[in-house]
Protein backbone atom coordinates (compact mmCIF):
# COMPACT_ATOMS: atom_id res chain seq x y z
CA UNK A 1 0.00 0.00 0.00
CA UNK A 2 1.28 3.26 -0.90
CA UNK A 3 2.64 5.99 1.94
CA UNK A 4 -0.33 8.57 1.09
CA UNK A 5 -2.93 5.52 0.86
CA UNK A 6 -1.22 4.49 4.97
CA UNK A 7 -1.86 8.10 6.30
CA UNK A 8 -5.39 8.03 5.26
CA UNK A 9 -5.87 5.00 6.41
CA UNK A 10 -4.45 6.19 9.78
CA UNK A 11 -6.76 8.92 9.84
CA UNK A 12 -9.67 6.85 8.63
CA UNK A 13 -8.97 4.70 11.69
CA UNK A 14 -8.78 7.31 14.22
CA UNK A 15 -11.52 8.83 13.27
CA UNK A 16 -13.88 5.63 13.58
CA UNK A 17 -13.02 4.86 16.81
CA UNK A 18 -13.20 8.09 18.07
CA UNK A 19 -17.03 8.06 16.64
CA UNK A 20 -17.54 3.98 17.87
CA UNK A 21 -16.39 5.18 21.04
CA UNK A 22 -18.57 8.45 21.39
CA UNK A 23 -21.28 6.31 20.71
CA UNK A 24 -20.56 3.79 23.31
CA UNK A 25 -19.89 6.70 25.89
CA UNK A 26 -23.62 8.18 24.74
CA UNK A 27 -25.55 5.30 24.81
CA UNK A 28 -24.16 3.56 28.19
CA UNK A 29 -24.52 7.01 29.83
CA UNK A 30 -27.61 7.42 28.93
CA UNK A 31 -29.07 4.25 29.63
CA UNK A 32 -27.25 4.61 32.93
CA UNK A 33 -30.04 7.40 33.67
CA UNK A 34 -33.10 5.38 31.63
CA UNK A 35 -32.80 1.95 32.92
CA UNK A 36 -30.17 1.93 35.36
CA UNK A 37 -31.17 5.12 37.59
CA UNK A 38 -32.81 2.47 41.02
CA UNK A 39 -31.26 0.37 43.82
CA UNK A 40 -27.38 0.94 44.59
CA UNK A 41 -24.46 2.44 42.32
CA UNK A 42 -23.99 -1.11 40.57
CA UNK A 43 -26.46 -1.19 38.66
CA UNK A 44 -25.61 2.41 36.94
CA UNK A 45 -22.04 1.77 37.10
CA UNK A 46 -22.56 -1.47 34.39
CA UNK A 47 -24.04 0.68 31.51
CA UNK A 48 -20.82 2.62 32.01
CA UNK A 49 -18.77 -0.65 31.32
CA UNK A 50 -19.00 -0.69 27.37
CA UNK A 51 -17.81 2.89 26.82
CA UNK A 52 -14.70 2.62 29.79
CA UNK A 53 -13.82 -0.71 27.45
CA UNK A 54 -14.08 1.32 24.02
CA UNK A 55 -11.82 4.10 25.77
CA UNK A 56 -9.36 1.79 26.65
CA UNK A 57 -9.31 -0.06 23.20
CA UNK A 58 -8.91 4.17 21.88
CA UNK A 59 -5.51 4.41 24.66
CA UNK A 60 -4.01 1.13 23.22
CA UNK A 61 -4.27 1.79 19.55
CA UNK A 62 -2.82 5.51 20.34
CA UNK A 63 -0.17 3.92 22.48
CA UNK A 64 0.50 0.59 20.30
CA UNK A 65 -1.12 0.32 16.53
CA UNK A 66 -0.39 -3.24 15.45
CA UNK A 67 -1.61 -4.51 18.63
CA UNK A 68 -4.39 -2.40 19.06
CA UNK A 69 -5.66 -3.01 16.20
CA UNK A 70 -5.35 -7.06 16.58
CA UNK A 71 -7.28 -6.90 19.90
CA UNK A 72 -9.95 -4.65 18.21
CA UNK A 73 -10.37 -7.29 15.14
CA UNK A 74 -10.58 -9.89 18.30
CA UNK A 75 -12.74 -7.83 20.42
CA UNK A 76 -14.84 -6.49 17.22
CA UNK A 77 -15.53 -10.34 16.20
CA UNK A 78 -16.31 -11.38 19.49
CA UNK A 79 -18.52 -8.82 20.37
CA UNK A 80 -20.59 -8.49 17.17
CA UNK A 81 -20.76 -12.86 16.70
CA UNK A 82 -22.16 -12.96 20.80
CA UNK A 83 -24.39 -9.47 20.18
CA UNK A 84 -25.99 -10.74 16.79
CA UNK A 85 -26.39 -14.44 17.85
CA UNK A 86 -28.53 -13.31 20.85
CA UNK A 87 -30.97 -11.31 18.68
CA UNK A 88 -31.11 -14.90 16.41
CA UNK A 89 -32.16 -16.62 19.38
CA UNK A 90 -34.82 -13.98 20.25
CA UNK A 91 -35.85 -13.95 16.40
CA UNK A 92 -35.02 -10.32 16.39
CA UNK A 93 -32.13 -10.34 13.74
CA UNK A 94 -32.69 -8.36 10.86
CA UNK A 95 -30.91 -6.47 8.37
CA UNK A 96 -32.36 -3.02 9.28
CA UNK A 97 -30.85 -4.54 13.60
CA UNK A 98 -27.56 -5.52 12.13
CA UNK A 99 -27.13 -2.35 9.87
CA UNK A 100 -28.50 -0.10 13.03
CA UNK A 101 -25.51 -1.80 15.45
CA UNK A 102 -22.74 -2.77 12.72
CA UNK A 103 -21.15 1.20 14.25
CA UNK A 104 -20.81 0.07 17.13
CA UNK A 105 -19.89 -3.69 16.75
CA UNK A 106 -18.60 -4.66 13.52
CA UNK A 107 -17.15 -1.38 12.56
CA UNK A 108 -14.63 -2.23 15.56
CA UNK A 109 -13.37 -4.93 13.08
CA UNK A 110 -12.77 -2.88 10.49
CA UNK A 111 -11.49 -0.29 12.33
CA UNK A 112 -8.34 -2.99 13.88
CA UNK A 113 -7.81 -4.22 10.01
CA UNK A 114 -7.46 0.04 8.85
CA UNK A 115 -5.02 -0.08 12.07
CA UNK A 116 -2.99 -2.79 10.88
CA UNK A 117 -1.91 -1.79 7.40
CA UNK A 118 -2.31 2.08 8.56
CA UNK A 119 1.66 4.62 8.19
CA UNK A 120 0.98 6.21 11.81
CA UNK A 121 3.20 8.98 12.44
CA UNK A 122 4.65 10.39 15.62
CA UNK A 123 2.48 13.81 16.75
CA UNK A 124 3.35 16.84 15.24
CA UNK A 125 0.89 18.93 16.71
CA UNK A 126 0.64 19.62 20.51
CA UNK A 127 -1.89 21.51 22.51
CA UNK A 128 0.38 22.03 25.82
CA UNK A 129 2.76 20.26 27.56
CA UNK A 130 2.99 16.89 25.47
CA UNK A 131 -0.73 16.27 24.64
CA UNK A 132 -0.71 15.88 21.38
CA UNK A 133 -3.84 17.21 18.67
CA UNK A 134 -4.74 13.21 18.33
CA UNK A 135 -4.97 12.22 21.63
CA UNK A 136 -7.14 15.01 22.34
CA UNK A 137 -9.47 14.78 19.69
CA UNK A 138 -9.83 10.74 20.18
CA UNK A 139 -9.99 10.96 24.09
CA UNK A 140 -11.63 14.41 24.80
CA UNK A 141 -14.76 13.84 22.09
CA UNK A 142 -15.93 10.97 24.12
CA UNK A 143 -15.32 13.27 27.63
CA UNK A 144 -17.26 16.16 26.33
CA UNK A 145 -20.19 13.80 25.59
CA UNK A 146 -20.07 11.95 28.50
CA UNK A 147 -19.98 15.42 30.65
CA UNK A 148 -23.05 16.80 28.31
CA UNK A 149 -25.23 13.55 28.68
CA UNK A 150 -24.63 14.13 32.92
CA UNK A 151 -25.17 17.43 32.71
CA UNK A 152 -28.63 17.03 31.04
CA UNK A 153 -29.83 14.22 33.03
CA UNK A 154 -28.50 14.56 36.47
CA UNK A 155 -30.96 16.96 37.16
CA UNK A 156 -34.11 15.19 35.97
CA UNK A 157 -33.84 12.50 37.73
CA UNK A 158 -32.82 13.96 41.29
CA UNK A 159 -35.96 15.94 40.84
CA UNK A 160 -37.29 12.61 40.52
CA UNK A 161 -40.45 12.09 42.96
CA UNK A 162 -40.98 9.39 45.15
CA UNK A 163 -43.61 9.78 47.85
CA UNK A 164 -42.83 6.44 49.22
CA UNK A 165 -45.93 5.23 49.17
CA UNK A 166 -46.44 1.69 47.42
CA UNK A 167 -49.93 0.49 48.72
CA UNK A 168 -53.11 1.17 46.01
CA UNK A 169 -53.46 4.30 44.50
CA UNK A 170 -56.33 6.07 42.59
CA UNK A 171 -54.91 7.81 39.29
CA UNK A 172 -57.75 9.98 37.70
CA UNK A 173 -57.99 12.43 34.70
CA UNK A 174 -57.25 12.27 31.31
CA UNK A 175 -60.42 10.55 30.00
CA UNK A 176 -59.43 7.58 32.57
CA UNK A 177 -59.92 6.53 36.34
CA UNK A 178 -58.63 3.32 37.87
CA UNK A 179 -57.13 1.74 41.04
CA UNK A 180 -53.43 0.24 40.23
CA UNK A 181 -52.48 -2.55 42.93
CA UNK A 182 -50.18 -2.55 45.18
CA UNK A 183 -46.52 -3.66 45.98
CA UNK A 184 -47.54 -7.45 45.35
CA UNK A 185 -47.79 -10.51 43.38
CA UNK A 186 -50.26 -7.75 41.24
CA UNK A 187 -47.18 -5.18 40.94
CA UNK A 188 -43.79 -6.50 39.55
CA UNK A 189 -44.97 -9.56 41.17
CA UNK A 190 -42.14 -12.18 39.98
CA UNK A 191 -42.08 -16.21 39.46
CA UNK A 192 -40.93 -18.62 41.68
CA UNK A 193 -37.60 -18.58 40.13
CA UNK A 194 -37.27 -14.74 40.88
CA UNK A 195 -37.30 -13.60 37.35
CA UNK A 196 -40.07 -10.62 36.12
CA UNK A 197 -42.72 -12.88 33.81
CA UNK A 198 -43.58 -12.54 30.50
CA UNK A 199 -46.57 -11.67 29.15
CA UNK A 200 -47.09 -15.26 28.42
CA UNK A 201 -46.48 -15.77 31.78
CA UNK A 202 -49.01 -13.54 32.92
CA UNK A 203 -51.41 -14.63 30.46
CA UNK A 204 -51.40 -18.01 31.25
CA UNK A 205 -51.25 -17.74 35.07
CA UNK A 206 -54.85 -19.65 35.63
CA UNK A 207 -54.29 -22.48 33.26
CA UNK A 208 -53.48 -25.63 35.16
CA UNK A 209 -51.30 -26.36 37.22
CA UNK A 210 -52.44 -22.75 38.28
CA UNK A 211 -49.13 -20.54 38.75
CA UNK A 212 -45.98 -19.83 37.33
CA UNK A 213 -44.38 -22.84 35.95
CA UNK A 214 -44.45 -25.55 33.18
CA UNK A 215 -48.15 -25.78 31.30
CA UNK A 216 -48.17 -28.72 29.05
CA UNK A 217 -51.78 -28.00 27.94
CA UNK A 218 -50.71 -24.99 25.94
CA UNK A 219 -47.08 -25.87 25.68
CA UNK A 220 -45.47 -24.63 21.92
CA UNK A 221 -47.84 -21.81 21.52
CA UNK A 222 -48.14 -18.00 22.70
CA UNK A 223 -50.92 -16.77 25.02
CA UNK A 224 -53.89 -14.61 23.26
CA UNK A 225 -55.76 -11.65 24.56
CA UNK A 226 -58.65 -14.56 25.09
CA UNK A 227 -56.20 -16.51 27.48
CA UNK A 228 -55.18 -13.24 29.47
CA UNK A 229 -59.41 -12.65 30.09
CA UNK A 230 -59.79 -15.70 31.42
CA UNK A 231 -56.39 -16.89 32.84
CA UNK A 232 -54.43 -13.75 33.48
CA UNK A 233 -52.89 -13.35 36.58
CA UNK A 234 -54.77 -10.23 37.84
CA UNK A 235 -57.92 -12.36 37.49
CA UNK A 236 -56.52 -14.45 40.49
CA UNK A 237 -55.60 -11.43 42.30
CA UNK A 238 -57.51 -10.83 46.22
CA UNK A 239 -60.08 -7.94 46.28
CA UNK A 240 -56.90 -6.21 48.40
CA UNK A 241 -54.28 -6.66 46.26
CA UNK A 242 -51.99 -8.98 48.66
CA UNK A 243 -51.92 -12.73 47.61
CA UNK A 244 -52.71 -14.97 44.40
CA UNK A 245 -55.57 -17.07 45.02
CA UNK A 246 -56.80 -20.58 43.87
CA UNK A 247 -59.96 -19.34 41.68
CA UNK A 248 -60.21 -16.30 39.83
CA UNK A 249 -61.62 -13.42 41.55
CA UNK A 250 -62.29 -11.35 38.49
CA UNK A 251 -61.48 -8.15 40.35
CA UNK A 252 -58.42 -7.27 38.87
CA UNK A 253 -57.28 -7.11 35.32
CA UNK A 254 -54.31 -6.12 32.84
CA UNK A 255 -54.37 -2.13 31.75
CA UNK A 256 -54.49 -1.71 27.76
CA UNK A 257 -51.89 0.56 26.39
CA UNK A 258 -53.99 3.48 26.33
CA UNK A 259 -54.71 3.46 29.86
CA UNK A 260 -51.73 3.29 31.33
CA UNK A 261 -50.27 6.14 28.46
CA UNK A 262 -53.46 7.90 29.84
CA UNK A 263 -52.41 7.55 33.56
CA UNK A 264 -48.56 8.92 33.28
CA UNK A 265 -47.44 11.14 35.66
CA UNK A 266 -44.78 13.95 36.26
CA UNK A 267 -44.28 15.53 39.53
CA UNK A 268 -48.30 14.25 41.11
CA UNK A 269 -50.00 15.62 37.80
CA UNK A 270 -50.90 14.06 35.18
CA UNK A 271 -48.61 14.05 32.36
CA UNK A 272 -51.81 14.29 29.49
CA UNK A 273 -50.50 11.51 27.23
CA UNK A 274 -52.60 10.10 24.38
CA UNK A 275 -51.67 7.93 22.24
CA UNK A 276 -52.65 6.03 18.51
CA UNK A 277 -51.94 2.49 17.66
CA UNK A 278 -48.95 2.32 15.24
CA UNK A 279 -47.08 5.78 17.06
CA UNK A 280 -43.91 4.61 18.81
CA UNK A 281 -44.81 7.27 21.40
CA UNK A 282 -47.54 9.28 23.03
CA UNK A 283 -48.21 12.84 22.44
CA UNK A 284 -47.68 14.41 26.19
CA UNK A 285 -48.41 17.64 27.74
CA UNK A 286 -46.00 17.06 29.90
CA UNK A 287 -42.89 15.07 30.30
CA UNK A 288 -44.17 11.76 32.03
CA UNK A 289 -40.95 10.16 34.08
CA UNK A 290 -40.52 7.04 36.32
CA UNK A 291 -42.09 8.28 39.50
CA UNK A 292 -45.28 7.38 42.01
CA UNK A 293 -48.17 6.95 42.05
CA UNK A 294 -47.87 5.26 38.91
CA UNK A 295 -44.08 3.73 38.69
CA UNK A 296 -41.77 2.82 41.47
CA UNK A 297 -38.63 4.65 41.11
CA UNK A 298 -36.11 1.93 43.33
CA UNK A 299 -37.34 -0.67 41.52
CA UNK A 300 -35.60 -1.81 38.12
CA UNK A 301 -38.77 -2.17 35.77
CA UNK A 302 -39.15 0.71 33.57
CA UNK A 303 -41.19 -0.80 31.36
CA UNK A 304 -45.27 -1.80 32.24
CA UNK A 305 -46.90 -4.52 30.04
CA UNK A 306 -49.79 -4.05 28.23
CA UNK A 307 -52.99 -6.24 27.75
CA UNK A 308 -53.06 -5.46 24.04
CA UNK A 309 -52.31 -7.75 21.66
CA UNK A 310 -49.81 -6.49 18.62
CA UNK A 311 -50.15 -9.85 16.73
CA UNK A 312 -50.08 -13.54 17.82
CA UNK A 313 -46.35 -13.42 19.27
CA UNK A 314 -45.72 -9.69 20.20
CA UNK A 315 -47.60 -7.61 23.06
CA UNK A 316 -47.36 -4.23 23.66
CA UNK A 317 -45.58 -2.36 26.99
CA UNK A 318 -44.99 1.49 27.74
CA UNK A 319 -42.33 2.96 28.70
CA UNK A 320 -42.28 5.17 31.64
CA UNK A 321 -41.10 8.19 29.26
CA UNK A 322 -43.90 7.46 27.44
CA UNK A 323 -42.80 5.49 24.24
CA UNK A 324 -45.00 2.38 23.26
CA UNK A 325 -43.48 -0.63 21.57
CA UNK A 326 -43.82 -4.41 20.99
CA UNK A 327 -41.86 -7.51 22.44
CA UNK A 328 -42.45 -11.14 21.64
CA UNK A 329 -45.03 -12.57 24.37
CA UNK A 330 -42.45 -15.27 25.20
CA UNK A 331 -39.95 -12.15 26.25
CA UNK A 332 -39.16 -11.43 29.97
CA UNK A 333 -36.58 -9.59 31.66
CA UNK A 334 -36.15 -7.53 35.12
CA UNK A 335 -36.76 -3.71 33.23
CA UNK A 336 -40.28 -5.42 31.74
CA UNK A 337 -42.94 -5.04 35.00
CA UNK A 338 -46.48 -5.39 35.13
CA UNK A 339 -49.32 -3.58 37.43
CA UNK A 340 -53.22 -4.66 37.54
CA UNK A 341 -55.81 -1.93 38.17
CA UNK A 342 -59.44 -2.46 39.15
CA UNK A 343 -62.62 -0.04 38.63
CA UNK A 344 -62.38 2.41 41.81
Amino acid sequence: MAGKAKKTASILAYGLLTVTTSLWVFWGTAEMYYEGWWGSWINRVVYLIPGVICVGFTLLALKSPKLGGWLLILGGSGFTLWWWGMAAVRHLLTWRRVLAQFPVSGLLVAIGILLLVADVQKPRFFLWKGLSLKYALCLGIPLLIFLAVNAFQLPRVLRRLDDGDRGERLIAGNGVSLVWAPKGPGWNGKRDDGLMPSWDDIAFYGVPPVGFGDKPSVQGRDATAEDLQVFGLCQYLSEDGSVLLAEPQDVWRMPSADEIVRSLVLHGENAGCSWQPGEAKADCKLAPDKETPLWAPDESPIYMWAADEYDGQSAYYVSYNGYVKVQPKSWGNPRHGFRCVRQP
